[in-house]
């Protein structure tokens, strides 16, 4: 037998006779390969666990047993395979194997009890009557409350006790399905699934070439060809990465075009304007056709509001046009407890079902009926030096206590994960996640 080393070549004494060992046991052992094999006129030995791999084709003078010579050519094999169109459909038939979203049959975490879940209804409630939500910029939005009985001063809206949850249980859906481009990457979103996405906003990246960066375009291209490969996530994000080589007013375009492009799973759209929402949801019309978009659900955005108690101009004017286009708003309180929120658990938690309720039945109030989700970040903040904190457990007390919340309101839910206070993927990072677990639902 012939063997060619494919990945280096040693020309020392010592290494000559390690490669003859290598050799020699090689031969030996391919005598007890199958004959299917052993009849093969090629076939490879990977082994990259020691660098090495070796591509063994038979010598011209040893004979099968019913001494037939095996020979097969280069252009024999390829033509066997099929060729350049075998090659071609191979390709088009491959793709990350994997379900398209995970379907719970395990019980939920329950940190708190009947009577406590209702003593945070009843103080956000008391929230939204006697302090309100500020509604800024969008004079649209203030009629919309105002027509639908709530108290609006100025900018700020107040709303009677039980008005918010009245709206969303009256038309919200429990779940819904977002459509993939390929039908079979489809999502259901809420009741008992669970959607697993990429993590959202970074502005930098990292690699073992050039170490800690600014995120690129070219970095955001090859992080959704990633979540794409990736059999454990289910859908390819929305801003995976922040691609600050390219003009803020522009880069959405390359973005979602990105997500079209290298990812046939779900994707969500650009909210940083009321026009860049807009030009996604036109780009998703190119891609599914008008009516289809407006009768089903094929993008979903993240809307947070500016805790404490606001929701700016420009949110605001994204979750009305998704709204209105009957796409997926994720209205996500952003939660930084004891600079935003109470310092406790329990107050943290009734600030976040205040926020997100008036922002869910805002969504129903422009569109009944049109896909929404109760979301949240929270995390805390250190009261020695103000600096935020991650991988603490308050965070996962509030995900596990908001998620109980938004199961009795009706509504499908998101959460954050995955965070720690280490700034490298070690030991710390790797207990924090185990201990501190987050929930989806």
């Amino acid at each position: 037998m012939q063997f060619c080393d494919a990945v280096s070549s040693n020309n020392s004494e010592g290494g000559h006779v390690l490669l003859w060992a290598a050799l020699f046991s090689l031969k030996i052992a391919s005598d007890f390969l199958p004959k299917s094999v052993r009849k093969t006129p090629s076939f490879t030995h990977d082994f990259s666990g020691f660098g090495l791999v070796y591509e063994l084709k038979r010598h011209p003078n040893l004979r099968s047993k019913n001494k037939r010579e095996i020979r097969m050519t280069e252009r024999a094999a390829r033509r066997k395979g099929g060729g350049r169109a075998g090659r071609r459909e191979a390709r088009a038939s491959s793709g990350p194997a994997a379900a398209p979203y995970i379907k719970r049959k395990i019980p939920y975490v329950e940190i708190l009890s009947e009577e406590g879940l209702q003593l945070i209804e009843d103080n956000a409630d008391k929230l939204l009557e006697e302090v309100g939500i500020d509604f800024l910029d969008d004079p649209e939005v203030l009629e919309l409350f105002k027509a639908a009985g709530a108290n609006v001063d100025g900018t700020r809206v107040r709303f009677p006790r039980g008005m918010c949850r009245q709206i969303i249980q009256a038309s919200a859906p429990s779940e819904y399905i977002q459509h993939a481009r390929n039908p079979e990457r489809s999502v259901t979103i809420g009741g008992k699934n669970t959607v697993l996405v990429p993590a959202y906003g970074s502005p930098f990246a990292h690699d073992l070439d050039n170490g800690r960066r600014y995120s690129t375009i070219e970095d955001f291209r090859n992080f959704v060809k990633l979540a794409y490969m990736a059999p454990g996530l289910h859908h390819s994000g929305g801003t995976v990465c922040e691609p600050v080589d390219l003009p803020v007013n522009k880069r959405h375009y390359d973005m979602v075009y990105s997500h079209f492009k290298y990812s046939d799973k779900p994707l969500m759209g650009s909210v940083t304007h009321y026009r860049r929402a807009q030009d996604t949801v036109d780009m998703a019309k190119l891609v599914f056709g008008d009516e289809f978009v407006d009768q089903n659900c094929v993008l979903t955005s993240l809307i947070n509001v500016n805790s404490p108690m606001v929701f700016d101009g420009t949110m605001l004017g994204s979750l009305k046009v998704y709204a209105r286009n009957n796409q997926s708003c994720v209205v996500s309180p952003f939660i930084l407890a004891g600079a935003m929120s109470p310092v406790t658990v329990a107050g943290t938690c009734t600030q976040i079902l205040a926020e997100a309720m008036a922002g869910i039945a805002l969504t129903q109030l422009i569109r009944p009926g049109c896909p929404v989700v109760f979301g949240t970040f929270a995390a805390a903040v250190s009261m020695a030096t103000g600096a935020p904190t991650f991988g603490t457990p308050e965070p996962s007390q509030v995900i596990y206590a908001t998620a109980a919340l938004a199961r009795r309101l009706g509504v499908p839910y998101r959460s954050g994960g995955g965070l720690c206070g280490s700034k490298f993927p070690d030991a710390q990072a790797a207990l924090q996640l185990a201990v501190v677990p987050d929930e989806k639902a």
